[in-house]
């Protein structure tokens, strides 16, 4: 089959998607302490490495073809993906691989400074194959959530063009997961070194997920139309948001930052994602301002709550993705006149459609995730000890530190003074606790 414009389109947005988890390593990395930013960022790249091997041996074929119980497609279909060479169909296997890839490495913010990164490189293949692969058959791949499925066929198919559910709601709630079960930081909410150490990367990595994120949304368009809707809207979401969560923090707290611009394109960006195709432009706006707004508040439920989100990756994906996978209820447009949401006269069929989907999302992913995170928790470990936290896990986990200050830093373990500084980090140390807030605060 000759190659078309269509083919090419997803390629590139398949290199767009691709180029959003390193935008994701610099957005998290600027986030967490100096100490840290290493590892913070080798989350997202190890995530990239590991997914990239599953996806070809086994993930895609659990996302796609025959489904088990509804619930996922048999693993052993399309194994190594063999049997697509010399079909199309192995682009469309290149950009869901994005997709899974992307969406673990969001889980990872919430644990920063504190976890083991030879337990997360564990985590995260068994999390994308228990939980995402299941998670996007059943929305995507013909499953249970579908309009052929038990429960789609049964209250409607809920609409996620691009993964409100599959994506950023199940992240946000492995987020939470790991969250608690890790527990909170030392010093948390008081550490003044907890701040954001880099906001110049938060915002060079916002920028990079956004131009992304025309991919992530536009690359399933199926016409020209279809995609010049999504792409206004990805575009314009953001950028409400970004102007809701500025405004709110005028008012709370009386001056906006460029750290709560970065994070409102983000809560933007996941509250459009799963509405991208089906909402206005000026419904795309209204859902930015609301979701910027909402998120922008619920920041800080972690201090209310006592559970110690590192990077907000809850108040942000968990959040802005139900505020978004829900907001299709009343926001989304007829189709050939008929059906929408409540705004539009379509009844509330469709908003019950897209609560079943979420609470489906929450339930999988906040099971499966406390069984293996717990599993991990309990065998090997899953945080760092508080020596290591103290000293730093770039140091205690890589033997390495992301600056070099007056000849201080270390750029790699073959540096001749690798060996030494991590010899005494491992030291016992005391260190006395400071006031300040916390990352968004």
């Amino acid at each position: 089959m000759d190659l078309t414009a269509g083919h090419v389109w997803v390629m590139i947005s398949a290199a767009l998607v691709l180029l959003m988890t390193p935008g994701l390593a610099f957005f998290y990395g600027g986030m967490t302490r100096a100490k840290a930013a290493l590892n913070m960022m080798m989350m997202s790249f190890i995530a990239v490495g590991l997914v990239g091997v599953v996806w070809v041996l086994w993930g895609y074929s659990m996302t796609s073809g025959d489904g088990i119980a509804q619930l996922f497609g048999n693993p052993f279909t399309s194994f190594g993906l063999t049997s697509l060479i010399g079909t199309e169909d192995l682009i469309g296997a290149g950009y869901g691989a994005t997709f899974a890839i992307i969406t673990v490495a969001l889980i990872s913010g919430a644990i920063a400074d504190r976890a083991k990164f030879g337990a997360w490189v564990i985590f995260v293949p068994i999390w994308v194959t228990a939980v995402y692969c299941p998670l996007a058959f059943m929305v995507w791949g013909g499953g249970l959530l579908s309009s052929d499925g038990s429960v789609g066929g049964a209250v409607g198919e809920a609409i996620d063009f691009a993964g409100g559910t599959v994506v950023h709601i199940s992240a946000g709630v492995a987020a939470l997961v790991l969250a608690l079960i890790l527990g909170k930081r030392q010093g948390f909410g008081k550490d003044p070194a907890q701040r954001p150490h880099n906001i110049p990367f938060v915002m060079l990595g916002a920028a990079l997920l956004w131009f992304g994120w025309f991919g992530f949304n536009g690359g399933a368009a199926g016409t020209a139309e279809e995609a010049g809707l999504i792409w206004i809207n990805t575009m314009a979401a953001p950028a409400a948001a970004m102007v809701g969560w500025l405004m709110t923090e005028r008012v709370r707290d009386g001056r906006p930052t460029s750290l709560g611009a970065a994070s409102g394109i983000v809560a933007g960006l996941v509250a459009i994602t799963p509405a991208c195709a089906n909402v206005s432009p000026v419904g795309a706006v209204c859902l930015g301002l609301v979701a910027g707004a909402i998120c922008a508040l619920a920041v800080g439920l972690k201090y209310r709550l006592g559970f110690d989100d590192s990077l907000d990756v809850v108040a942000v994906h968990l959040v802005a993705g139900i505020v978004g996978t829900l907001s299709l209820g009343f926001i989304a447009l007829p189709v050939d006149g008929e059906g929408g949401g409540l705004f539009y006269g379509g009844g509330a069929g469709q908003l019950v459609a897209q609560i079943v989907a979420a609470a489906i999302a929450i339930a999988l992913s906040a099971v499966m995730t406390a069984i293996i995170g717990l599993a991990i928790h309990k065998t090997i470990g899953f945080r760092i000890s508080p020596d290591n936290e103290v000293s730093g896990v770039d140091l205690s986990e890589h033997a390495e530190t992301a600056y070099e200050f007056g000849g201080l830093g270390v750029g790699g373990s073959f540096h001749p003074f690798a060996e030494q500084m991590f010899t005494q980090q491992k030291q016992p140390q005391t260190t006395k606790q400071n006031v300040t807030e916390g990352v968004h605060s």
